[in-house]
């Protein structure tokens, strides 16, 4: 069992986003869904009245881990301090997930990380990126690349 799940803000997208990372990761599952009550009574504030009936969280597994996206307004946007990585067992599987997640409005970065489309952060290096940085001269060579190149180390 999964002791911590992140929970991602989102501005009224949390569906579309889980069904993303779904079709990104293959296999990903939708776990469970809530949604915003109907009614003041049944718990709606009034300054929420906008989200009545609409998608509250999507609880979604991806790689075996779990998440929470959440419906929850404009306020906060994800920034680089944030990251999650996927150790790739080889270069292709590093270059279907970097060019997947870059692609329709993601963001290349440096040393194998990157933004979504949707603004979440990910490293994307070899499983052993930690024993390829440990060659002479491969973090100097790591830090000038944005894509990560396991025969460049």
């Amino acid at each position: 069992m999964q002791n911590i799940i992140p929970n991602l803000w989102f501005d009224g997208i949390a569906k579309e986003a889980a069904e993303y990372y779904l079709s990104v990761f293959k296999d990903g599952k939708i776990i469970n869904t809530t949604y915003y009550p109907l009614t003041e009574a049944e718990g709606l504030a009034e300054f929420q009245k906008e989200f009545a009936g609409k998608v509250l969280t999507v609880e979604f597994q991806i790689l075996g881990m779990r998440f929470i996206g959440i419906n929850a307004g404009p306020e906060f946007k994800f920034n680089e301090s944030v990251s999650f990585m996927i150790p790739c067992k080889d270069q292709e599987e590093i270059d279907y997930y970097w060019n997947t997640l870059t692609a329709n409005g993601g963001e290349e970065s440096v040393c194998g990380w990157l933004k979504d489309k949707y603004g979440l952060s990910w490293q994307v290096c070899p499983e052993n990126w930690e024993e390829l940085t440990k060659k002479p001269g491969a973090f100097k060579r790591m830090m000038g690349m944005k894509k990560l190149i396991i025969a460049e180390f």
